[in-house]
């Protein structure tokens, strides 16, 4: 929960705005190489945008040292896309015929001999390869040899108050290599700091939610307060549980038992088993079996400082408990990222896919689609599309800021949330009744209003947006083909093209209506504990979603959904309403809003208290509408859904 510009994630408050981890590191990954001249392929997309010639301040000195990656290609671009499509497909006869993973990499993993060409051509120009995977080479050396290996000169330029090395055109690899490399990244250094092994810090500072609460939606109502929309408003829910959740979203009889579901973020909290099994055990969630929670971790972490790593504890805190929560007997396995940095959160993704440690892989970071380009989207897309072939779908985040206009002055959309390849997961606000039953859901998106001085009125009332579920049209991403006949053309259009449209399904997200988390943080006098807080965002959405899919998966006898999308689109084509909630911005008559009362210091009343109004349903310029919109998709999982399912 957690917001970046640029290339650092700085920490929000985890319930109050709920914002999304997003990714550090504006390069991205270009398209296989394109034939530039008869010597040479280029790699479209490796230089910045930002290295203009205004901003070119000279060449970079020869000595400088440059790390870089070499992503390979494999040996069938276009096969691997195409076979993606044909298993994820249900109205194609290669739907489900899932290759494992020993299968994919032979058949669409990079040869030896392609390995063997890449390699001797780095040696050649001077560069030293320093490791490697299915997926890439590492290399090093001067700014001589860097150029020498890839066709282009490299400059200093400008970015803001910062001076960073670019290419000052795109890269290039010799002619005879085109096709073997995907893109290169390194070059450009604005991404990159000075590595070296971190330590874990200790948890963040205790955060607390002040109250009076509602035990369900609509239980409290805060009489002592000033009416809104001319009407008395509820207190926010203290935090829905695992209970309320599976009820709301036709969980029945389903556990997720034999599912397994994988989770990546960056880093790893020291103490998610103790305080994933205390959260269970004190809200009627199953107990964790034997194995049930596993963490792959890497061998060192980086960038501790700079990406917050104890932020990203309540992320993958609030990922695995409301996996648990939704789906109580699947598998988890967390993969935790050495830093919050493409390539590193790359590795992690791709330990997912080359050791099918999952079939449903739960990602709740992203970044702006401004700071992505063509490179980056085709190395995720090229993980994407081989998770796909072996039966594996990813669910990411659309993002906490809306339209994003707020938030970077810019109508824009979240990635990896983009890309045609994943699940994007947007946001609603849910009231659970009495008895658990589902009441209705509004797209997320909030105002707030202060309690003026004399506790008479709402300051401004409706307020000021403070955030809501990410969603919109896609400059850079076209339209897939399962959206065509469902996504409204008025939206597919809206960047002059026809493209994506995010999200493709939702589920609860804002924080006001949001989940409660159990937590190891710094408590006041310095030492550690538990403590439980409510919390929201996509952040919450993605794995809630990704539980549900566990669901669904054990009511299809196991067999793997994969990448989900046509299948969710081909649901909502013939069934519709017997499977999603279609959610709207005004589900009842009347405005809807919840009262909130929050500690000043986050942590306790002796600093004072903070009341507010929030609403529900105001998501910047988007929209939830009937049928399908870019802030619920097709809308969110209604009692059909897991069900149907095992009809099939």
């Amino acid at each position: 929960m957690r917001s970046i510009r640029g290339t650092r994630r700085t920490r929000a408050g985890l319930s109050l705005a709920a914002t999304l981890p997003l990714l550090a590191g504006a390069i991205a990954l270009a398209a296989p190489a394109a034939q530039a001249d008869s010597g040479r392929a280029t790699l479209s997309g490796t230089k910045p945008l930002w290295a203009t010639g205004t901003a070119d301040r000279g060449a970079t000195a020869d000595g400088n040292k440059v790390t870089a990656r070499v992503y390979l290609a494999g040996r069938d671009a276009a096969g691997l896309a195409a076979y993606a499509k044909a298993v994820s497909d249900p109205s194609s006869p290669s739907y489900g015929k899932y290759l494992d993973a020993k299968q994919a990499q032979e058949r669409f993993g990079a040869s030896k001999a392609q390995i063997a060409e890449v390699t001797a051509w780095l040696k050649s120009s001077g560069l030293t390869v320093t490791g490697s995977s299915e997926h890439y080479l590492t290399v090093s050396g001067d700014v001589a040899a860097a150029e020498k290996a890839f066709g282009t000169q490299l400059h200093n330029y400008t970015k803001g108050t910062h001076t960073y090395r670019a290419p000052s055109g795109a890269a290039s690899v010799p002619a005879s290599l085109h096709g073997a490399v995907l893109t290169v990244t390194g070059l450009d250094s604005a991404p990159h700091k000075a590595d070296h092994q971190d330590e874990l810090p200790p948890p963040d500072a205790v955060f607390r939610n002040s109250g009076p609460f509602s035990s369900y939606f609509g239980s409290n109502i805060a009489t002592n307060l000033p009416a809104a929309g001319g009407k008395k408003v509820p207190y926010a829910v203290k935090g829905y549980t695992g209970k309320q959740l599976r009820s709301a979203y036709g969980a029945g009889k389903a556990t997720g038992k034999g599912v397994r579901v994988a989770i990546t973020d960056a880093y790893a909290s020291p103490t998610i088993a103790q305080d994933a099994e205390k959260y269970a055990r004190k809200h009627g969630d199953a107990a964790y079996g034997d194995g049930q929670l596993n963490q792959i971790l890497p061998k060192k972490y980086t960038k501790t400082e700079e990406c917050g790593a104890a932020g990203w504890y309540g992320e993958e805190t609030l990922d695995v408990e409301a996996v648990h929560a939704v789906a109580p007997k699947a598998d988890i396995t967390y993969v935790g990222a050495a830093s919050c940095y493409d390539d590193d959160l790359l590795d992690s993704l791709s330990t997912v896919v080359d050791k099918h440690l999952a079939d449903i892989v739960s990602n709740s970071w992203g970044d702006i689609e401004a700071n992505q380009t063509p490179q980056l989207a085709a190395a995720y897309d090229q993980v994407f599309q081989r998770g796909a072939i072996e039966g594996i779908g990813f669910y990411f985040s659309s993002g906490d800021n809306g339209d994003e206009v707020a938030n970077t002055g810019t109508k824009q959309v979240d990635t990896p949330a983009n890309s045609a390849w994943v699940t994007a997961v947007g946001g609603t606000s849910l009231a659970v009744g009495k008895g658990d039953t589902y009441q209705w859901e509004t797209g997320w998106g909030t105002l707030k209003a202060n309690l003026s001085a004399d506790g008479k009125r709402w300051t401004d009332y409706p307020g000021a947006y403070t955030s809501g579920a990410g969603g919109g049209t896609s400059k850079t991403v076209a339209q897939p083909f399962y959206q065509k006949g469902v996504v409204p053309s008025r939206l597919a259009r809206a960047n002059g093209g026809l493209n994506r449209v995010v999200p493709d399904i939702s589920a609860i997200a804002d924080p006001n209506t949001g989940f409660l988390v159990g937590q190891t943080q710094t408590l006041p006098d310095g030492s550690q504990g538990y403590d439980e807080y409510r919390i929201g965002g996509t952040s919450l959405a993605a794995p809630v979603i990704a539980g549900v899919q566990a669901l669904a998966q054990q009511e299809r006898g196991g067999r793997a959904i994969g990448f989900a999308n046509p299948a969710i689109y081909d649901r909502y084509d013939a069934h519709g309403s017997r499977v999603y909630h279609d959610v709207t911005d005004h589900p009842v008559k009347g405005d809807l809003a919840v009262a909130r009362v929050d500690f000043a210091n986050s942590v306790d009343a002796s600093e004072g208290l903070l009341t507010s109004v929030r609403s529900l349903g105001d998501d910047a310029s988007l929209k939830a509408v009937r049928g399908y919109d870019d802030v619920t998709g097709v809308g969110s999982p209604a009692p059909g859904y897991v069900s149907s399912y095992g009809r099939r």
